[in-house]
């Protein structure tokens, strides 16, 4: 099993990307929220966080091997259960990550089925029962952003003002954006109290050491 990727990526299409891993050349499906980021770091070592599916009729004889890849692991665990919801298999989910996990994530916490039917591919019934089985137990992945103020997101990630804080302070201890950014994802998801950025950094500074 396939569990993550790290390597040089190569190119950024409309719901993919391309990384070479030695001489192997992976294509991997992303989520949309996660698009702009990524064009803007063709040509850098990035590691993906992936999944595989089959994706096909099996009865056809028609099945394609995918691998859907994430920036960050916390992303991974909100698709695996994402898709624990009836009627949302891989495809669906991944349409649907069109704004990032922690506003879809805090839509479902606070059983807001009209910003949930804003994703691409979620009817009022699919976001019914999102919120039925999933409500209560995505608290971990959500941050207080609503999908329903301004655009809906097909780019970067809006973060906190003590986030970014915290993500410059890491850039000048010597960490690469993409990096800071993670550590400071995985210090919010770590279950700790953290309100200002100084605690975030010390957080992050602390997770750094530890294997995920």
């Amino acid at each position: 099993m396939i569990s993550a990727i790290t390597g040089t990526l190569k190119r950024v299409d409309e719901d993919r990307v391309h990384v070479q891993m030695g001489n192997i050349l992976f294509e991997l499906l992303v989520p949309a929220a996660d698009i702009q980021q990524l064009e803007a770091s063709v040509g850098n070592e990035l590691t993906f966080h992936t999944i595989f599916y089959l994706q096909g009729d099996a009865s056809g004889g028609n099945i394609e091997p995918r691998l859907i890849g994430f920036l960050r692991p916390e992303d991974k665990k909100f698709f695996t259960l994402f898709t624990t919801v009836k009627g949302i298999g891989p495809r669906t989910a991944l349409r649907a990550l069109t704004v990032p996990v922690g506003e879809i994530a805090q839509a479902i916490e606070s059983r807001d089925g009209r910003a949930l039917v804003k994703l691409d591919g979620i009817g009022k019934r699919t976001a019914e029962l999102i919120i039925a089985e999933l409500a209560g137990k995505v608290s971990n992945f959500a941050y207080p952003i609503s999908i329903r103020e301004g655009q809906p997101a097909r780019g970067a990630i809006r973060r906190s003002p003590e986030e970014e804080d915290a993500i410059s302070a890491l850039l000048s201890l010597g960490e690469r954006r993409t990096d800071a950014e993670h550590l400071v994802d995985r210090a919010r998801a770590s279950g700790a109290k953290l309100t200002t950025p100084d605690a975030i950094v010390r957080e992050a500074i602390r997770l750094r050491g530890v294997r995920e």
